[in-house]
């Protein structure tokens, strides 16, 4: 088969997976053109892209757009000439997803059950489309560390306000007043158009009086390597497609607690979730307070669920299945 990569977002989910669709199947990766500087020669740059990408569709049999957004909506509105296959993470749903012609696409894949419904709300008629496939981890590289119980407490994201990492410090603040001990580290860096929320954020720190109890690490190069101090992770966004750090996490040897975002409950079991801080902290105290031989028994649950449900050798074989069946129509 011929098989065509879209994909102008991040590569960050795409590598396990382009790795074996390649090893299956010859792979031609759309790259988009430009002549000298996009403001000047935006006209030309226009119809160089809707030439060369029309030739892209044709040349393929089936083309995966990773990401339901700008390649896929541009591609939904020419003359079809071959399968067309997307995976939807998340912000597409809100950004792009009335752009797209949707009647020209042949799979949808989405992260979670959650997402199929919410999909099927806005576009009923293409509900039969879509197929569900997890957000995954590679568990060779996320291998489970489970380690005693010494209060650090972790969230690793882009830091921009839909992850609520200041509701987070102002629950950790009550916290720290009872266990002095805890430590909250912080990974991730600065979200494009945000550009304050870190600011804020390590300027609340100093207000509480809390710069001995919580780390600020900037992007993190190294997330496994980063798991291995964390005993409980936090989800505390309130919008997620299937978060990766939280699977990550989990695969690691972390305790896991989240805000109840929409399909969360895929993932955790429901005394690991909650709705307000105040719950958010007696999640966090029970989980305290539990003999060490629970805890361990609790993070080793979270991994067999990661290795149930969400091992990326297991869901990139799955995704090049949906793309194999389309091809075969």
């Amino acid at each position: 088969m011929q098989l065509g990569i879209a994909i102008e977002d991040t590569w960050q989910f795409l590598h396990e997976i382009y790795e074996d669709l390649a090893a299956h199947h010859q792979v031609t990766v759309f790259k988009r053109r430009q002549i000298g500087l996009p403001i000047f020669n935006a006209r030309i740059n226009h119809r160089l892209f809707r030439r060369d990408f029309q030739a892209f569709l044709r040349a393929q049999d089936v083309v995966f757009f990773e990401w339901a957004s700008g390649l896929l909506a541009a591609a939904s509105h020419l003359p079809k000439t071959c399968g067309i296959v997307t995976r939807l993470h998340r912000y597409e749903l809100y950004q792009w997803a009335d752009k797209i012609n949707w009647d020209a696409v042949d799979k949808i894949i989405l992260v979670s059950e959650a997402k199929r419904a919410e999909f099927a709300r806005r576009f009923p008629a293409q509900a039969d489309k879509i197929e569900v496939v997890y957000e995954a981890a590679d568990l060779t590289k996320f291998q489970f560390n489970p380690k005693p119980f010494r209060g650090d407490i972790g969230i690793l994201c882009h830091l921009r306000p839909r992850k609520r990492v200041y509701e987070l410090i102002l629950a950790f603040y009550d916290l720290v007043g009872e266990r002095p001990s805890l430590h909250l580290h912080i990974g991730g860096g600065g979200a494009a158009g945000f550009h304050e929320y870190p600011i804020a954020l390590r300027r609340l720190v100093e207000k509480l009086n809390l710069q001995d109890n919580v780390t600020f690490y900037g992007n993190v190069d190294n997330p496994a390597e980063w798991y291995k101090q964390i005993d409980v992770f936090v989800s505390n966004g309130y919008s997620e497609g299937l978060q990766v750090s939280l699977i990550e996490a989990m695969a690691s040897g972390c305790y896991a607690i989240s805000h109840r975002w929409d399909g969360v409950e895929e993932l955790l079991p429901d005394e690991a979730l909650y709705y307000t801080e105040g719950q958010m902290q007696t999640v966090l105290r029970r989980y305290f307070e539990l003999p060490e031989g629970d805890k361990q028994q609790a993070i080793a649950n979270f991994r067999q669920i990661v290795e149930r449900q969400c091992d990326v050798f297991q869901t990139r074989t799955q995704i090049r299945q949906i793309i194999e069946g389309v091809a075969a129509r």
